[in-house]
């Protein structure tokens, strides 16, 4: 493993010296490559040179305790080895993981679309819990949310809401959300207390720039209209509202969420650009889809994730057997825990195969 570490090391200062070069800037689609490449990179370098120490202080240490003959020198040096070990183990698991190629989409800024399922109104009330949610979750990662377009519901909630969070590696923790969130609880139009299940779907997708995605202008139909609100009523009467149709694939998205047209319109390209990326996506992360439990996120959006239940106070994260009883702290954002435990769980899998394509190999 050390060799292999060191040709790391090595290419680490190789990236290094291709993004200091002063025409490293000229081509920008590859300096974005290096440059992600150097960050990632410099995460396995460093917990290298500190594997390396720990080994080198051990093997001084295993030689104290061959020629030392002074007892409290001995049992000082015992104790330093115990903690070396100690620690030598959990930096070659630390290791292992790192050198575990890692999703080049993770580090990307998402749009997420949330849209009412079954349930009527119920539906369109959870689908805005659900955003809340998520808005609070990112606030405490320090994450940034901007809406982009959304539909209300006639008794709250939303039928639709898409919105844009930017931060570090936010797609590498968001992913795991994609898919049908369900939420059974007696429903405030409900007179008899019977307990309902309705549904809200959650699409997350790495927002594509444009080196990803190659968009001409003349594949573009544009359209201008005055926002609305609920019912459909005009909120003002200014053509700064949206809707760019991309003539080759049929995808339509809009934006009516800012009062500039050209901020709406830079929004609403943004989101027409990752719908197409995602097509590309979508083969690569198929092939993955089988192997992994947990990728639900590259796989059927219509699989059911999760079940919020509100009468027990439970939720139930189907893709790794999780329940916890804590649901109106979830619900305030506190989704932390959850995702963890998906990202372990992925971790773990990837780790197995990993290592059996090691086996193989030799």
């Amino acid at each position: 493993m050390l060799d292999k570490l060191e040709g790391i090391k090595g290419r680490w200062k190789e990236v290094e010296q291709l993004i200091s070069a002063p025409d490293a800037m000229n081509d920008m689609k590859m300096y974005v490559k290096l440059s992600k490449e150097y960050k990632d990179l410099g995460a396995i370098v460093t917990a290298y040179d500190e594997y390396k120490s720990v080994v080198d202080n051990i093997a001084s240490s295993q030689e104290i305790l061959k020629t030392e003959k002074d007892e409290e020198f001995l049992e000082m040096a015992k104790e330093e080895l115990n903690e070396l070990q100690k620690r030598e183990t959990v930096l070659e698991e630390d290791i292992k993981l790192l050198l575990i190629p890692s999703d080049p989409e993770d580090a990307k800024n998402v749009v997420m679309e949330i849209r009412a399922g079954a349930g009527g109104d119920e539906a369109s009330i959870f689908a805005g819990e659900l955003f809340r949610m998520y808005t609070r979750y990112c606030e405490s990662r320090g994450w940034t949310v901007e809406l982009a377009d959304h539909t209300e519901g006639t008794a709250g909630g939303y039928k639709e809401v898409v919105f844009n969070v930017s931060g570090e590696d936010v797609y590498g923790v968001l992913k795991y959300e994609s898919g049908v969130h369900r939420v059974q609880r007696v429903p405030k139009t409900e007179t008899q207390g019977r307990v309902h299940t309705s549904a809200a779907s959650v699409v997350v997708l790495p927002e594509a720039d444009e080196f990803d995605v190659d968009l001409r202008d003349e594949d573009i139909k544009k359209d201008t209209f005055c926002s609305s609100g609920p019912g459909g009523q005009s909120v003002n009467t200014t053509y700064s509202a949206i809707r760019l149709t991309h003539i080759p694939s049929g995808i339509v998205v809009q934006c009516q969420d800012q009062k500039s047209q050209i901020k709406n319109y830079n929004k609403a390209l943004g989101v027409l650009r990752s719908r197409l990326y995602e097509v590309e996506l979508k083969k690569y992360q198929d092939e993955i889809s089988g192997k992994r439990k947990t990728m639900v996120s590259t796989g059927d959006r219509s699989a059911k994730v999760r079940t919020y239940n509100f009468p027990q106070g439970r939720m139930t994260e189907h893709r790794i057997n999780l329940t916890m009883y804590n649901l109106q702290d979830i619900m305030g954002g506190a989704i932390g825990e959850i995702i963890d435990g998906l990202q372990v769980a992925e971790n773990a899998e990837r780790l197995k195969e990993g290592t059996n394509a090691t086996e193989t190999n030799s």
